[in-house]
């Protein structure tokens, strides 16, 4: 997301993650994604051929609405400049071990940068999304999501964009 790069089209350089602003307010053809997408390409020479997009707050929803995931910590974690949304601090500690979290807790597991580098980071977000595929596959959570399936599908409508089909989601 640092990594400074010419920016895809004529929009100089930047951090590569600006790339999605750019194409969202200079309504670029198929928005942030498109112009994140080429960037990538352009920069890297590596094509990306979906994406996927889920605001924070949906995120929270969602883990919430399948009931938390479980989460084993290989080692505690001591994060106090974590951010919280007033551009200020909210310190996090979380203890070595298995842990059942909440969404607001899985989301600070996913995106906390603690005394770790970004490939840490990145294992922790997969874990987080095996975890909730985990959750979701369950054969006890069918009557939950079933239940549920209402809210889950106006939550992800809310806070998901993709390119992805449906078959392809699944797949």
């Amino acid at each position: 997301r640092d990594l400074w790069v010419p920016l895809a089209g004529d929009y100089g350089q930047g951090r590569i993650n600006t790339a999605y602003y750019y194409g969202e307010i200079y309504d670029y053809p198929g928005g942030g994604p498109a112009l994140a997408m080429e960037t990538v390409e352009y920069n890297l020479g590596v094509p990306v051929q979906y994406y996927l997009h889920v605001n924070f707050q949906g995120f929270i929803e969602l883990v919430d609405l399948i009931g938390g995931v479980d989460i084993y910590v290989e080692q505690a974690i001591n994060d106090p400049l974590y951010p919280d949304s007033n551009y200020g601090y909210d310190p996090l500690y979380i203890e070595a071990g298995q842990h059942h979290f909440d969404g607001e807790m899985a989301l600070k597991y996913a995106r906390t940068r603690h005394a770790s580098n970004d490939f840490d980071r990145a294992r922790r977000q997969q874990q987080v999304l095996l975890a909730v595929l985990d959750q979701i596959t369950r054969l006890d959570m069918l009557p939950q999501l079933a239940t549920n399936a209402d809210e889950i599908f106006a939550t992800l409508e809310d806070s998901v964009s993709t390119d992805l089909q449906l078959d392809e989601l699944l797949a």
